[in-house]
């Protein structure tokens, strides 16, 4: 008989995942399957959840949340040496990794994936002591979901994190930015930057048509300092689900390794929690982290 952790994060996307619990709960022991739910806390995880996956001897963790509580979840399974596969159930305002995995799509499909046991290595970034799964940015609109509030999320869902961008446009200013990629060194002025893992970010596909999730590399997408009517074109061609690395304002690099620099207090964002400060160095982590796949 196997055994699932489930953390569930009560507040997420609609705060409506606890009333589909039972019935997640049913689909499990239907399959002859224990699983143990475990409400998250909206600070980090305390040492009770990971002793709990020690103790009953769990055969993976299930993430049922959006990307900041994945973000939490593989952090904690990292940094306390678990050796136990992850699984999400996307029930988050944005759910970019879960989408790049096609799960929604095939919900009843991955529930038996994960039962079975379908697993792949995938590739994480590291920032010091902290990983992420999806996506680092730094720059001008970092902090927009910081700043948009919970209530707004689940009323509008996403649409609340482009209504506040769109407020944020009046402010754009070039930053001076020195990069470093795998020892190529680049100096621009930019409005921000994308390190990727998956090619969907912010809910918009084929950021990088190029990125997978375990090359052993990250993909970067650097926006130059442009006029507003061409920001204006990059955005709609991104919208469209167009990449435009043939522009001349957009920089694209595959490395193993990156460093960011700025003059300026930039902040950074990790699959959409609050970074560390620059300057920044980004490492990519491969075949630690085993998640359940389709």
């Amino acid at each position: 008989m196997k055994k699932f952790l489930l953390a569930y994060n009560p507040v997420s996307g609609d705060a409506m995942f606890k009333k589909k619990l039972d019935d997640i709960i049913n689909q499990f022991q239907s399959r002859d399957c224990i699983i143990m739910p475990y409400r998250t806390k909206k600070e980090s995880f305390d040492p009770f959840f990971a002793n709990c996956v020690r103790n009953v001897n769990a055969d993976g963790i299930i993430a049922a949340g959006g990307d900041g509580t994945l973000h939490k979840i593989i952090n904690m399974t990292l940094k306390e040496n678990l050796d136990v596969p992850v699984g999400i159930i996307p029930s988050g305002t944005s759910n970019d990794f879960a989408s790049h995995l096609g799960i929604d799509a095939k919900f009843d499909e991955y529930i038996n994936s994960i039962i079975t046991g379908k697993t792949q290595y995938v590739d994480v970034g590291s920032i010091g002591d902290e990983y992420f799964i999806n996506v680092i940015s730094a720059g001008m609109m970092t902090g927009v979901a910081h700043e948009v509030d919970t209530r707004l999320k689940n009323t509008f869902g996403k649409l609340a994190y482009y209504f506040r961008g769109l407020g944020e446009l009046p402010r754009f200013r070039g930053l001076d930015f020195t990069i470093e990629a795998d020892g190529e060194i680049i100096k621009e002025k930019i409005f921000f930057v994308l390190v990727v893992n998956s090619p969907v970010v912010a809910s918009f596909k084929n950021i990088s048509m190029d990125a997978k999730i375990n090359d052993g590399k990250l993909d970067m997408i650097l926006l130059k300092q442009c006029n507003i009517p061409e920001l204006m074109k990059i955005v709609a061609d991104t919208v469209a689900g167009k990449t435009s690395f043939d522009n001349k304002n957009i920089i694209y690099k595959q490395a193993s390794y990156f460093k960011f620099s700025c003059p300026d207090r930039v902040e950074s964002d990790l699959d959409g929690e609050l970074g560390p400060v620059l300057p920044l160095e980004i490492h990519t982590v491969s075949n630690k982290l085993k998640m359940f796949v389709l």
